[in-house]
């Protein structure tokens, strides 16, 4: 197969250029401006492991790119990103980093990108999707949008939940989401502090469109000075632990489980919930 999104031999193409390695995500240029756009509706969004680099690699392409000033990322229908494929499928697999590693994850890059970027929050938003809007300059919310921090449910020890969550909202709210994996609307998500706006689902675009125009017109050295320091505020999470956790078994059975529409083996019976977690 020979097109655009494959090489000659029929292998999915790497990113390159305003190509992000996966025809679920589009890089698109209005002005000085790029959108991220996230568009996979068949799986509701959920990011592959191409995906996950994907974004990365789109902050990564504005930041060296002169023309370019700041990046928005947003989803498409009623979800802006509910985290990874738990189905994993290789369907845009271009043979780059594995699929959860942490270097693949957009995460560090969100939070260390010299150019501003920012989240427009068009619905539903769950796990490594909550952690890319947090960890934005600016995070503005549709109301329509929820956020939900399930890995745990999943069997994964996620140490920069464990990290960035206590930060941004304290350490009460962030057991209480982590640990009973509840879902936060758009109005207790700006109460909190997950996100800093809450607007009406039709003006989201151009508010955060507005915002990330305004960080765009700071001096971009002293910007990135101080995006930096403020950064720091989050501290550093425990990789080691974490990959060592993805390589665990709780992780085969929590994604498992979920597959399977059920709760994980390790709960006791006698609290089992109908279907997933």
């Amino acid at each position: 197969m020979t097109d655009s999104h494959h090489t000659s031999d029929g292998r999915p193409r790497p990113p390159e250029g305003d190509w992000l390695g996966t025809p679920f995500l589009r890089f698109e240029r209005h002005g000085s401006i790029a959108h991220c756009v996230v568009d996979r509706p068949e799986r509701r969004n959920a990011l592959t492991g191409a995906m996950y680099f994907g974004i990365r690699y789109a902050i990564d392409h504005v930041n060296a790119d002169d023309s370019l000033a700041g990046l928005l990322i947003t989803g498409t229908g009623d979800v802006f990103i509910p985290g990874g494929d738990l189905g994993a499928d290789p369907v845009d697999d271009w043979g780059g980093p594995g699929y959860l590693s942490m270097d693949n994850t957009p995460f560090d890059a969100v939070r260390r990108s010299r150019k501003p970027v920012v989240c427009a929050v068009n619905g539903l938003t769950q796990g490594g999707g909550m952690l890319i809007a947090m960890l934005a300059d600016i995070a503005v919310a549709s109301e329509h949008a929820t956020f939900r921090a399930p890995e745990l449910f999943r069997g994964i020890a996620d140490t920069g939940y464990a990290t960035y969550l206590p930060a941004q909202i304290g350490p009460a709210r962030a057991k209480d989401m982590l640990f009973t994996g509840r879902v936060v609307d758009a109005a207790q998500a700006l109460d909190w502090g997950i996100v800093t706006r809450v607007v009406a689902h039709d003006e989201l675009m151009a508010e955060a469109t507005d915002a990330l125009e305004w960080c765009c017109r700071c001096a971009p050295d002293a910007y990135g000075e101080v995006k930096r320091i403020i950064g720091d505020v989050y501290g550093h999470y425990d990789k080691m632990t974490m990959e060592k956790s993805l390589a665990g078994p709780e992780p085969v059975e929590g994604f498992t489980a979920f597959k399977e529409r059920r709760n994980p083996n390790w709960v006791a019976e006698d609290i089992r919930t109908d279907g997933r977690l």
